[in-house]
């Protein structure tokens, strides 16, 4: 017979509501509100759910698993301790996998998100593979759909840093990230993104989508590995190869893209094929 697990009595401070990526955005204030009203008057009914953290940081030595609502209302009314369910190991995938099973049910998870709690989990060490957690957190999802959010995991792991807000990116956008990725285009994808770092989705999405139509209307050819959109120079020069109406754009970036070299390459390109 297996044993229930324990319930602890635990200080706030010391649960990090941030240790694993929440699948799900900040609480619904008005729900929220209605929560802390009966947590007030009724008391707390249900417990939240915790794991211990392999290492504590910043005082904090509790992850929060499931109850984000339920630990925000009783901080904002105030409360110290809060009980909560220890998660061992072996019950903890079990409660990572109602978590997302709860949430789906309430309101559906941006792909993004998916693809971010699957890295979280893994980062938490909860699971050995990204395939691994897809497959015990979504278990009903056909294999179709779980290859998608497996690719989509790979867009995280190459763009997620350079990306700003990227849970407003679409199932499409994100597909055809993925595809761009998955074919080698993940330096030439960085690049784009580096000069667009602090602006919004949709400058950045922008950026993206001429180089990623051009991408799709002449993939690279394996063998010869053209056409070249990418070069890096040891120097300190990238150099993108970039579609715009009626030809394609090169674009100078890095400490060496100053006038001068710029300069030079019209000489170079006036010395071949002469003047109009």
């Amino acid at each position: 017979m297996t044993s229930l697990p324990p319930v602890l009595l635990l200080t706030l401070a010391e649960i990090d509501p941030d240790a694993l990526l929440r699948d799900r955005g900040t609480p619904d204030p008005q729900a929220l509100a209605q929560l802390q009203h009966s947590i007030a008057t009724e008391g707390l009914r249900l417990p939240i759910e915790v794991w211990q953290l392999s290492t504590p940081q910043g005082g904090h030595r509790y992850g929060l698993i499931s109850g984000l609502r339920r630990l925000t209302a009783c901080r904002a009314l105030g409360w110290t301790t809060i009980p909560a369910v220890l998660r061992s190991p072996e019950t903890l995938t079990q409660a990572l996998t109602a978590m997302v099973t709860e949430n789906e049910i309430r309101e559906p998870v941006s792909p993004w998100d998916k693809a971010a709690l699957i890295l979280n989990t893994i980062a938490e060490g909860h699971f050995d593979t990204p395939d691994a957690a897809i497959a015990t957190l979504f278990p009903s999802l056909p294999r179709t759909s779980r290859s998608r959010i497996r690719n989509h995991v790979s867009v995280i792991e190459a763009l997620g840093p350079l990306l700003a807000t990227p849970h407003h990116l679409s199932i499409r956008q994100l597909d055809t990230l993925a595809a761009a990725v998955q074919s080698g285009h993940e330096e030439l994808l960085s690049a784009t993104l580096q000069p667009t770092l602090g602006q919004g989705v949709e400058s950045q999405w922008s950026a993206l989508t001429p180089v990623l139509a051009d991408i799709l209307r002449h993939p690279t050819n394996p063998q010869t590995r053209r056409p070249r959109r990418l070069l890096r120079l040891r120097q300190g020069l990238t150099i993108t190869r970039e579609a715009c109406p009626g030809g394609y754009t090169l674009r100078f970036t890095g400490a060496q893209a100053r006038s001068g070299l710029i300069d030079d390459v019209l000489d170079k390109v006036e010395m071949w094929f002469g003047r109009e």
